[in-house]
């Protein structure tokens, strides 16, 4: 991920590259090794009134590259949101996420999401921006599962890291002051991943169903495993205002997450 300014207009520009592929734990990571705030986050996530998370702030060695490391760590067994969460973070990785359900299910649909955003203490753009990405995914799981994207409830993408993985984004992409965002290829593993729903084929139908609708170019690799989860693809479609790169440019800034 690499920030551009464009002498002639001094406009900020973001590019986001997806070589290694895009989840929500990646792409917020990236950003605050670019600069964004990590009190800003902090602060802004404090006022949305959820629990049962806390925070990692870290580095880590990917393939010898040095990246910053972003992760919302679920308090599982005090909260119950053990078997809640979407599949971004064993992002690259074999998936077993063999559900069992000793735990309650939280099923918040996009009304319940759309007013945990209302509440947060946060700049108009940032709240805006983060509705738009959950839309996304509402529509393309609404798509997948064949039912009006009122009724689609966010057992996976509306549990507690993804809400915080969206909405940090949109926080610290306003504390940028980025005004474009252009998106590479977003590289796609192969194969199948365990997930709410059973085993899936790689990309799972949420994310396929938003790169065809937002004209998201997939490259498939040989890769195992799933490398765009919904998440990342709503990040992505969210955030793309232009096609391609300016002729000239200098990089400013690079975060890797």
């Amino acid at each position: 991920m690499s920030q551009f300014t464009n002498q002639e207009k001094e406009e900020k520009l973001l590019y986001l590259e997806c070589y290694s592929g895009i989840s929500g734990d990646m792409t917020v990571g990236a950003l605050l090794d670019l600069g964004a705030s990590r009190n800003v986050l902090e602060e802004t996530l404090k006022s949305l009134g959820v629990g049962g998370y806390h925070l990692h702030f870290g580095r880590k060695l990917k393939c010898g590259i040095d990246a910053y490391d972003f992760d919302v760590h679920l308090e599982e067994e005090e909260h119950g949101h053990g078997h809640d969460h979407d599949h971004d973070h064993n992002h690259g990785h074999d998936h077993n996420h063999d559900h069992t359900h000793s735990h309650p299910h939280i099923h918040r649909n996009i009304q319940d999401i759309f007013e945990i955003i209302d509440r947060m203490h946060s700049e108009e753009p940032v709240k805006e921006l983060a509705r738009k990405m959950f839309r996304i995914v509402a529509e393309a799981e609404s798509k997948a599962h064949g039912i009006p994207v009122e009724e689609v409830h966010f057992h996976e993408v509306g549990a507690v890291d993804s809400i915080v993985d969206i909405i940090s984004v949109a926080v610290c992409m306003y504390d940028l002051g980025i005004t474009d965002v252009v998106v590479s290829s977003l590289a796609e593993g192969r194969g199948y991943v365990r997930c709410q729903h059973g085993v899936m084929p790689v990309p799972v139908p949420a994310t396929a169903n938003i790169a065809a609708s937002h004209g998201l170019e997939l490259k498939l690799t040989d890769n195992e495993g799933e490398m765009v989860t919904p998440t990342g693809a709503a990040i992505a479609a969210a955030l793309r205002t232009k096609d391609v790169l300016p002729e000239h440019y200098i990089i400013e800034k690079i975060g890797v997450g």
